[in-house]
This record gives C-alpha cells, sequence and structure tokens, in this order.
C-alpha cells in the first residue's frame, strides 16, 4: 500500500509504474507522475487555486483537481472550442479513442479547420488535468463529465439527450423485447442483450437509414424539432400515430408517463454524427471599423486625457470643503449623484464612473466622522503638484487594475436592492481581466484602427463563453441597444470600451500610443528595440507612457484675454497659481478649449474676502493679460471695493455697525430683514438675533456687502480653506481567485511535491504482523531506537509514525543522520528537508523495501 494512507494508490499501481514508461496510466495521479516538471508547473500556473495549501503528493494534488470547485473554475477558463472538445467528450464513451472524438465534433463530412485545432484542445485540456490518458483511452474527469453530460435537470450545450442504455434502464424487460421486434431485430434472452442489439441498430448508418427510409413523414418531422435539443418533448396520454411509430421502434424513449426523449444514437444519425451544431475551432476575427492615422488618434487621445484630468479636478475641486454625506448603507445617495453630474455636464453615468476613477485612485474617500461625509484625501494635493501626464498614469493605472465597476451604477442587486456610485456591491473581480484583454484586441489591429464592436464581444465570448453565461444577475444595468449582447462580460467591455475614450487610453475607437506602453506592448513601427514591452514593471511601464503624452499634452499658459463684456479667455490651459487665482476672482462660464470665466458682484467680493484688495486685483489682472484691462471690468472692482466692509459683522448674537447710520436705516425699513431679528443698539450699531453667518448671508442676499468683523473690530478674512479627510488607501481590488504563482514559487511548489510524492508512494518492508491500511507503524521504544541507530550508520531511509505535539499523526520517510539526546535528526524526504523529532513521539518504525 501507499505509504501514509493517502489517497489511494495501491501497491500494483506503484509497480505498473515502475514496469516501464509505456505503461498506461489508470488514474489521474498516476497521469500526474508521469509528468516532467515543466508539465506540472504548467498545471499549476494554469489552476493557481491547486496552490492553496501546497498539496503534499501528486494523489492530494489529483485529488484537489478533481474537485468540483476547481473544476467549474478551469471550465469557465476555456475558450469555446476547448469546451466544446470537453462537451463532446462527455457525451462520448469513457474512455473515448481520439478517431471518435474527432468524428464527433466533425461528422461524417470532415472539417480540416476542426481536425487542425483539435490537437491543441486536447493538450489544453490534458494540461489543466481536465482530460488525462493517452490518445487511444481519453477520459474527461468524473467530475467535468459529471457537469457537462446530459440530463433533464441540466441539458448539455449540445442538444444531446441520454444514450439507449440509460433511457431504458428502468423499462421492463417486456417492453424491450418489443421494442426491438417493431425495429426488425430478433428477439434476445435477456435485456442487456437487447439494448445492445438496439444500440447497435441506431449506430450503424446503413440499418437506421433503413429504418427511417419508412418513417411517416409527420414521424421525421417530430425528429427534426428535436434533433438539435432540447431532446425532450411532451406527449398526451394518447400520443398522435406519427409519435407513436417513433415510440413503437424506440426512436423515442418514455421519460416519464407524459415525457419522451430523443436516444443520443438516434440524434448522432440525424445530426451526421456531429455533437455540436456549429463547432467553432477558430477564434472570430476582430473586424476593422475604421482606419485613423497613428498621429489623429494620439492627438485625439491626448485632448481627451487633458479633459479628463480637467474633469477630476474640477470634481474634486467642488467638494473641497467636503462633499455630500455617505449614505447609511455606504454610497452617494441618487440626489448628491444627480447634482454632480449637473456640475460636471456630464450624464450620471459618466459622473459615476468619475467619482469611482477619483476613489479607485484614492484621490476621494469618506472621512469617517459621525456626520459622514465624502472629501478628497490628502493624496490628492500631492497629486495636483505631479506633472499632467504623471497626474494622467495616476489614474489610468489603477483604473485598469480595479475591480470596481461604475457601470452597474443606477442597477439592482441580486436582492433588488440599489446598486449607488461609491457604495458596496460594485466590486466585479472579471473587470480587470476584460479591461486589459480589450485593450489588448485592440492592440491586434494596425496602429490607428478602430474596432468593430459586434466583432469584439464576439471574440471575449469565443474566450471565455461560460463566464459571459453565468455572471451578474440579470436586474443590473445593461445599457442601450437591445441588439447588444446582455452577458457580464459583454457588459464589462462595452463600459472599457467607453471609459478608455473617456480616459484617452483610445482616440476615436483605436488604441493610443501612450496605452500601448501603459500595457507593455510594442509601440509603433517607429519604436526602438529598447521600446518593446514584456517583463516592464508596471511603474516603469506608467513612467513610459506619461513620457509619451507629455509631449502631446497642451502646455499650460500664464496669461488670459480681457473683453469689455466682463469676460476673461483662457487660451488653454492655465498654470496652476493663475488658475487658483483666477477661480476665486471670477466665475467658470464655459470650458472647452478656451476656458471662458466672468466676473460678477459676487466674484469680486469673493476675492475681497479672501484679503485682497482693490489694488491687489487691479494688479492682477494688469500682469496677467494680454489685453488692456476693460474699463467696466476696472469699475467694477473699484465699485465693489468702495463698498466692500462697509458694513461690520460680528457676534451679539450679532452685530451690524456702520459709519453711515442712513444706510442701518435702509436695512431695518427693508422687510426682508425681519427674519435676521434687528434692532438699533445704538446710531451706527444694529443687534441680530441671527448667527454671524446667516447675517452675512442675509444682507448680502439684500444686496449688500458686508466684512466679518473679529473680537478685536479687525476685517476677518474668509480663506476657503480646503477639507480633507486622514490619510486613506486606496480601494484593494477583489481578485479573481488565487493570484498567479511566480517561477519562485512554481519551482518551490513542484519540488515540494515530488518530495512528498516519493515519500507517499516508498514501499515498506512488510512487518511479521499484518498492519492495518493507513495505520502507523508500532515498535517498541527500545526497537524504534535501534532502527534508527542502524538507519543513521547505514545511510538507509526508514519509515516512521510521527505524533506532534498537537496530537496530529503523520508518516514519513527519513533518513537518520545523528541520534543522541533523544532526539533523531535526519532527512525527510516528504518535507524534503532537514527535521529534528523527539523519539518519545515517533510511534513506531519500519525499514523500506530494497527495491
Amino acid at each position: 500500500m501507499g505509504i501514509g494512507g493517502i489517497g489511494g494508490l495501491d501497491r500494483e499501481a506503484h509497480v505498473a509504474e515502475g514496469t516501464g514508461a509505456a505503461a498506461a496510466p489508470r488514474t489521474l495521479a498516476e497521469a500526474l507522475r508521469a509528468r516532467g516538471d515543466e508539465g506540472l508547473a504548467a498545471l499549476l500556473r494554469a489552476r493557481p487555486d491547486l496552490l492553496n495549501p501546497v498539496p503534499n503528493d501528486l494523489t492530494q494534488l489529483a485529488t484537489r483537481a478533481g474537485t468540483r470547485g476547481s473544476v467549474v473554475r478551469a471550465l469557465e477558463r476555456l475558450d469555446r472550442f476547448a469546451l466544446q472538445t470537453a462537451e463532446a467528450l462527455a457525451v462520448a464513451p469513457d474512455p473515448a479513442p481520439y478517431p471518435v472524438l474527432l468524428a464527433l465534433l466533425t461528422g461524417d463530412e470532415g472539417d480540416p479547420a476542426i481536425e487542425a485545432a483539435l490537437p491543441g484542445a486536447v493538450a489544453l485540456l490534458r494540461e489543466q488535468a481536465l482530460v488525462w490518458g493517452e490518445d487511444d483511452r481519453l477520459r474527461l474527469v468524473r467530475t467535468a463529465r459529471e457537469l457537462l453530460s446530459p440530463s433533464p435537470q441540466h441539458p448539455s450545450p449540445t442538444g444531446l439527450g441520454p444514450t439507449v442504455a440509460e433511457a431504458t434502464s428502468g423499462m421492463s424487460p417486456g417492453r424491450v423485447q418489443e421494442i426491438i421486434g417493431a425495429a426488425g431485430l430478433p428477439a434476445t434472452h435477456d435485456p442487456v442483450s437487447a439494448v445492445a442489439a438496439l444500440t447497435g441498430l441506431f449506430t450503424d448508418r446503413a440499418r437506421m437509414g433503413a429504418l427511417l427510409d419508412g418513417a411517416p413523414p409527420e414521424a421525421l418531422a417530430v425528429l427534426d424539432r428535436l434533433v438539435w435539443g432540447p431532446p425532450y418533448g411532451k406527449v398526451t396520454a394518447n400520443p398522435a400515430p406519427p409519435v407513436r411509430w417513433l415510440r413503437d421502434r424506440g426512436l423515442l424513449l418514455p421519460v416519464s408517463a407524459r415525457t419522451m426523449v430523443l436516444p443520443r444514437e438516434v440524434a448522432l444519425h440525424l445530426r451526421g454524427g456531429r455533437a455540436h451544431r456549429a463547432p467553432e475551432p477558430v477564434a472570430p476575427e476582430v473586424a476593422v471599423l475604421r482606419e485613423h492615422r497613428p498621429q489623429v488618434v494620439d492627438g485625439a487621445a491626448a485632448g481627451q486625457a487633458y479633459t479628463a484630468l480637467a474633469t477630476v479636478e474640477e470634481l474634486l475641486k467642488s467638494w473641497d470643503k467636503g462633499g455630500p454625506q455617505v449614505l447609511r448603507a455606504g454610497g452617494l445617495s441618487v440626489r448628491d449623484l444627480r447634482r454632480t453630474a449637473a456640475a460636471l455636464d456630464v450624464t450620471e453615468q459618466v459622473a459615476a464612473f468619475w467619482l469611482e476613477l477619483c476613489h479607485g485612485a484614492g484621490l476621494l474617500a469618506s472621512d469617517g466622522e459621525a456626520d459622514e461625509r465624502y472629501a478628497p484625501t490628502p493624496a490628492y494635493d500631492d497629486w495636483l503638484d505631479l506633472p499632467p501626464a504623471e497626474r494622467w498614469a495616476r489614474l489610468v493605472t489603477p483604473w485598469l487594475a480595479s475591480t470596481r465597476t461604475s457601470g452597474l451604477v443606477g442597477g439592482q442587486d441580486a436582492k433588488g436592492r440599489a446598486l449607488s456610485a461609491l457604495g458596496p456591491d460594485l466590486d466585479r473581480a472579471a473587470a480587470p481581466e476584460v479591461r486589459h484583454r480589450v485593450l489588448g484586441l485592440l492592440a491586434t489591429l494596425p496602429p490607428g484602427a478602430a474596432a468593430d464592436p459586434e466583432t469584439l464581444f464576439a471574440r471575449l465570448r469565443w474566450e471565455r463563453p461560460l463566464r459571459g453565461a453565468a455572471a451578474g444577475p440579470a436586474t443590473e444595468s445593461t445599457g442601450p441597444g437591445p441588439s447588444l449582447p446582455d452577458d457580464l462580460r459583454s457588459r464589462l467591455a462595452r463600459w472599457a470600451l467607453a471609459e478608455a475614450e473617456l480616459l484617452g487610453l483610445t482616440g476615436r475607437g483605436a488604441l493610443s500610443a501612450p496605452a500601448r506602453a501603459l500595457l507593455n506592448l510594442p509601440l509603433a513601427e517607429a519604436a526602438s528595440p529598447a521600446d518593446e514591452g514584456g517583463g516592464v514593471e508596471e511603474s516603469v511601464a506608467a513612467e513610459r507612457a506619461a513620457t509619451l503624452l507629455a509631449p502631446l499634452l497642451p502646455e499650460a499658459v500664464d496669461h488670459v484675454l480681457l473683453q469689455a463684456d466682463l469676460t476673461a479667455v483662457a487660451p488653454g490651459p492655465l498654470r496652476r497659481p493663475l488658475a487658483d487665482a483666477l477661480a476665486v476672482l471670477a466665475d467658470v462660464e464655459s470650458k472647452g478649449g478656451a476656458t471662458v470665466y466672468r466676473f460678477t458682484p459676487g466674484s469680486v467680493r469673493r476675492a475681497l474676502d479672501s484679503g485682497l484688495t482693490a489694488s491687489d486685483l487691479h494688479d492682477f489682472l494688469t500682469a496677467h493679460s494680454r489685453t488692456p484691462v476693460p474699463q467696466p471690468l476696472a469699475y467694477l472692482v473699484d465699485d465693489v471695493a468702495r463698498r466692500h466692509g462697509h458694513l461690520r459683522v460680528g457676534a451679539a448674537s450679532a452685530y451690524v455697525r456702520c459709519d453711515d447710520d442712513t444706510v442701518l436705516g435702509e436695512i431695518l425699513a427693508d422687510r426682508r430683514s425681519a427674519a435676521l431679528g434687528l434692532r438699533r443698539l445704538a446710531p451706527t450699531v444694529l443687534a441680530a438675533q441671527a448667527d454671524p453667518a446667516a447675517l452675512l448671508d442675509g444682507l448680502r442676499a439684500m444686496g449688500y456687502a458686508p466684512a466679518a468683523e473679529s473680537a478685536e473690530g479687525d476685517v476677518l478674512v474668509t480663506r476657503a480653506d480646503a477639507y480633507r479627510t486622514p490619510a486613506r488607501t486606496a480601494p484593494v481590488p477583489v481578485p479573481d481567485g488565487p493570484p498567479a504563482p511566480d517561477a519562485t514559487l512554481l519551482h518551490a511548489a513542484v519540488k515540494a511535491i515530488r518530495a512528498g510524492d516519493r515519500a507517499a508512494t516508498a514501499v515498506r518492508r512488510e512487518p511479521s504482523a499484518p498492519t492495518p491500511a493507513g495505520s502507523l507503524p508500532r515498535t517498541s521504544s527500545a526497537e524504534t531506537l535501534a532502527t534508527v541507530q542502524a538507519a543513521a550508520m547505514t545511510g538507509s531511509a526508514v519509515w516512521i509514525g510521527y505524533v506532534n505535539a498537537d496530537g496530529a499523526a503523520s508518516q514519513r520517510v527519513i533518513a537518520p543522520v545523528r541520534v543522541e539526546g533523544g532526539f533523531v535528526t535526519g532527512y525527510d524526504h516528504t518535507a524534503d528537508e532537514m527535521r529534528t523529532y523527539p523519539l518519545h513521539r515517533i510511534t513506531g518504525v519500519a525499514e523500506l523495501a530494497d527495491d
């Protein structure tokens, strides 16, 4: 028996392996044992869930590879043709020779494309341990066969039903004899031979053709409706004559009193031997929708990248003093999302994307206070100090890896709850893979070529047919276009295309040069060998992308053009100090290639409230305008400055004082001041029941320009201090299963599995008394000590039973080196390292067989 009683390898299996490499494997474990280290590493690389934790030996690896969860994950990562190959094996005899599998996929007529692609598909299934055995005995892993085989509850994607033997398993022997008699077959002595005769008839093309030649046309029409699936049909208690004709001859077999099924052998005959209506051995090509010059694409992408930076700045600047409140369940309310969309002049779906982008880049978070609100993080200030191209790279790099999916906002989760921006339940683990794959497929097109979305979606569905079909609740938002595919993978691809355009990764639908650098892809024809991607770290790739984007972005300017209509035109992006100062002095009226600012009394008063004087404003306008300061603008500044601070507001609850008592009289006489609770304390002083902030707002609403006053009587400078959250980390993407192992981990894992397998399959010398299977060896303390001392002197290995401090028992193969002080030190073949064991914890010892 195998050492340690693990996994069911018996002595015969071990001996069979030792008889020669030509012996066919009888189990998946034997098939894995026949692989080289590269083959095992390829399996663990393709199915990283098998590594957690590292299996003890190959038998445990094979067992884990056959578990339902692992097999489902592996099937979900197959392309369409590899999956069709597995589906064909699921309806083929077990085991199936390679020619039988080929016939199920090509049919009677043959198909050169399938013949060329099938060896690769079988090799892929074999590499991932979904198929094992030589070509003359191909076996699908039992769990995969159960998942893909036809059943009434889970119809096969092939549309085939059960075999004749499966459909007649509960049928009476007399009824089986009646069927073979009606089919023109001689009677047999037992049901098994009768079923075999009927199966032989249905699989014999000549005899089957003769039988169907005598069928009524209506009966053939019934078969035509069932041949490609589903193979089940409802019948009445008194079926029509065509159905009775089919039933009597076994061409339809009863599943229940009201349900008939088309046997698999009959369907394959009618299909010409094909298991699938339309095998797809070749991946569909991504078609070119339109072509542009690469320079045009890069220019359009750079323009959109600049717009993305401006949009992010505008969004976070509007929340500089604290943004909307966080919902109790998390996320942003619909009303606040609508306001944000209106402020950015975009749709709510696009506004949700910008919010999630800022959140994913770590620039936006909740403050964690009792009255929780959203606000920029300290990282936002560091981000603002970076050059524009580097700021762009800091946005797109986390977007590529983020599992947050803004396209779901506005839909519902599986429980019917609304999905809100910045809220929970927006993670989709497949999103990063889809984004990378979409951009990767765009990179396969000629430079400057935009892809046809329909062919792009078709290619993605071919690459991962099961992952697209099994994703997400149907109530989630699906986007416009009823003709577009509605599976999650296609929706992720559609959103990825739109978001890549918003970010400037693509221009006019084609991939830009900075995006190629970000993805570690080769650049256009002009790229040097040093620019070739592959193996470049993420930070280096982002730096290369920023370097390519920087010359394409518009340069910042340090001037504006003042106009007589109280506006200023910025002919390009403004340098940050100028942009910040102008944002205080004027309001943005329109955005685009040239931003238009408008000066109003309120905006000028805002600048004066920040501590500037009229002369400061005149000097600022003169220094930064390429045109003379228009007279109306100069008059506006002087007029607002003359009235600014004429009234003083302090805390009484609040008070108003003014050197001109007539102005105070006007305020008292104004009906709009009634809510402020004003009363005159002195000719130049009014007391108010409102707080100073409300009093300031009320007087400004009445058309006055009051200034706030300190307790010492000085004018308070009301600077707009930025509100920031505590330091926050960006949200961590939700992994799509275990991470892909690196080369170091794979090497160590393969080494450990090999060592454990050598120990597990070692053959020990039979003791005088039989040892029950799986039990620990039992010897006396003296015998144990003598045996390990002898093994240390001769350099041989022994088989021991060991119980650790936690009471966990294990069986190990060790080569003792030193025995002293109640401990034995030796090389543990199971762990592949030197270890020391207390002798009192060794239950027993046995010598290994000489071979």
